[in-house]
């Protein structure tokens, strides 16, 4: 199995295709996006932000990354990888499995992701690409992982063509399944990771007096928009 970048982006003004030009991605009307020096794009809009510097901050960013590289949640990456593999033994040979993480943070499981397709001989390609609202997320995964493609881009307005992503990955984020439906095809899939009751429950029952039962999310929304329930998996692990 190999990984490519999926960088089939489209504008985030008319919703035309982005080619890029060496450092700079742009649309048949002339709209120009650059390329950061790190290696990703920002294609979300000023009007599409609801602060000036939207997401995790650079501090949280950082914390959220020592966390993760310590292997705390790699069970969990290697549960992907292994639904993904199984995912592509229905992909056409000559063809790519078009993934994306919608709210990367900082691309921790895509970077994993890509890890495990190198250690592990398996047929198949993976065309890969993130987006979060949070600059300085993205930032950090461009600069880890320039093997995939990067945007700052929010869920309620993937920058991919209609039809294009054929699994979408939202781990522990905030799901929009209407524009989830509208860059997928009619098979396309979504991996939705949630947190079980006793998620971080070592660390709740230090921090808080009281440690509530987290209730499981809601799929009505999902199932207006023409998906189903395909299976549920468990993984519980504990950690000091």
């Amino acid at each position: 199995m190999k990984v490519s970048a999926f960088k089939s982006f489209v504008c985030p003004m008319d919703g035309l295709p982005l080619l890029q030009e060496k450092n700079i991605f742009r649309c048949e009307k002339g709209h120009v996006f650059d390329m950061a020096r790190e290696g990703y794009c920002n294609l979300l809009l000023v009007q599409q932000k609801a602060s000036l510097d939207p997401g995790d901050s650079q501090t949280m960013v950082a914390a959220r990354r020592k966390f993760l590289e310590g292997g705390y949640f790699a069970p969990i990456a290697a549960r992907v990888f292994e639904m993904v593999c199984e995912m592509t033994a229905n992909v056409k040979h000559d063809s790519s499995l078009r993934i994306v993480d919608a709210g990367c943070g900082e691309g921790y499981y895509l970077h994993q992701l890509s890890k495990l397709v190198v250690a592990n001989h398996h047929q198949g390609t993976l065309a890969l690409a993130g987006g979060d609202i949070s600059k300085w997320a993205v930032k950090a995964a461009a600069k880890r992982s320039p093997d995939i493609a990067w945007a700052v881009a929010g869920n309620r307005q993937l920058p991919f063509a209609p039809g294009t992503v054929d699994l979408i990955l939202s781990m522990f984020g905030f799901p929009d399944w209407e524009n989830f439906r509208t860059v997928q095809p009619v098979d396309g899939r979504v991996l939705l990771i949630d947190p079980g009751p006793d998620h971080l429950i070592e660390l709740r029952r230090i921090i808080y007096p009281e440690v509530n039962i987290r209730e499981r999310r809601s799929l009505n929304t999902a199932t207006e928009y023409g998906y189903r329930l395909k299976s549920t998996d468990q993984i519980k692990f504990s950690m000091n």
